[in-house]
């Protein structure tokens, strides 16, 4: 029998759904939530990334900008910019799109964003609250795969959940909403001794690493939900072959698109044995730009205050 799947486009659908009522309400008090994304350099996914940002929030009826920087702009030029966006109160959400180029230090421009505007997630005020169990703004892919849990009534409180990678954008902030709604989390890495071991005791596994079809048939329990976090693109025949099984339609797939996607996990292992799994594409990816829609609203509400008169934009 084969594994059920956690399909993410779903339960965007229905997270959009409730943030239209929420941006009504804001509307009618006088204000709609904005989104200043910064675009340094011609990075091709980062164009796609925030170009589908851009095309969310205008599909949701948020405010929206799009800023584009040449690749040659310096860090105190980008600090500039962050700050001028801090003080401009129409804008709720600051989104600075990575990788920045190497002559930019992206840690002092990530910590230069306002913390109430950080709809990313990653500012050290933001993980602090994160830690500390207070409300903030989450890092958004974590954020989603707790959304697709919950709508998917996947039980959380009690399971033991095992989060391969300790990445500070999805492994730590994920183990810590695991950790807050009570499950029994372990943290691995690379160098976490007899790995497959340790996963295949997860009745919650998320594949956080970044390593196409890294997590096989030995990393996963029988009847374990796997949450797949990879986008790994896959460029060759040869990287096509080690990643699947049966490559045949991918390799039809190569040929005609010329990459094909695969994620952290070996996609056919986690339809033999998982219970419940996201697919790639299709499973978490909807949900990163769903909450990042969310946490633009909820940055509005958070810096205006509940009791707070919100004057209309000017």
């Amino acid at each position: 029998m084969s594994a059920r799947i956690l399909d993410g486009a779903k339960i965007r659908d229905e997270i959009q759904a409730e943030l239209s009522a929420d941006i009504a309400a804001l509307k009618a008090r006088g204000v709609t939530p904005g989104l200043a994304a910064v675009l340094v350099g011609e990075n091709p996914a980062s164009q796609i990334y925030v170009r589908s940002k851009v095309k969310a929030c205008e599909s949701l009826g948020l405010y929206s900008e799009k800023m584009e920087w040449p690749a040659s702009i310096d860090t105190e030029q980008l600090l500039g910019l962050v700050d001028t966006l801090n003080r401009r109160d129409e804008i709720d959400g600051i989104l600075v799109q990575l990788p920045l180029p190497p002559q930019i230090d992206s840690r002092r421009v990530l910590e230069a964003v306002d913390p109430a505007k950080d709809v990313d997630g990653f500012h050290p005020m933001n993980v602090g609250h994160l830690v500390a169990g207070r409300p903030g703004l989450v890092a958004c892919t974590p954020a989603g795969i707790m959304e697709i849990l919950r709508r998917s009534q996947i039980p959380v409180a009690g399971a033991r959940a095992v989060v391969v990678g300790r990445s500070d954008i999805v492994g730590k902030p994920m183990a810590l909403l695991l950790l807050h709604q009570h499950a029994t989390v372990t943290i691995c890495h690379s160098r976490t001794r007899d790995l497959p071991v340790v996963a295949s005791e997860a009745d919650i596994l998320v594949a956080a690493m970044g390593r196409p079809a890294f997590v096989t048939a030995d990393f996963i329990r029988p009847g374990a939900t796997v949450i797949d976090v990879g986008m790994n693109r896959l460029a060759t025949a040869g990287e096509v072959r080690r990643a699947f099984h049966d490559a045949a339609e991918p390799l039809r797939k190569l040929e005609a698109k010329g990459s094909v996607l695969v994620g952290d996990v070996q996609p056919e292992d986690a339809r033999e044995k998982a219970g419940a799994y996201t697919p790639v594409p299709g499973g978490v990816g909807p949900l990163t730009i769903a909450m990042l829609m969310a946490n633009t609203v909820k940055a509005a509400k958070l810096r205006r205050g509940s009791e707070q008169r919100i004057a209309s934009r000017t």
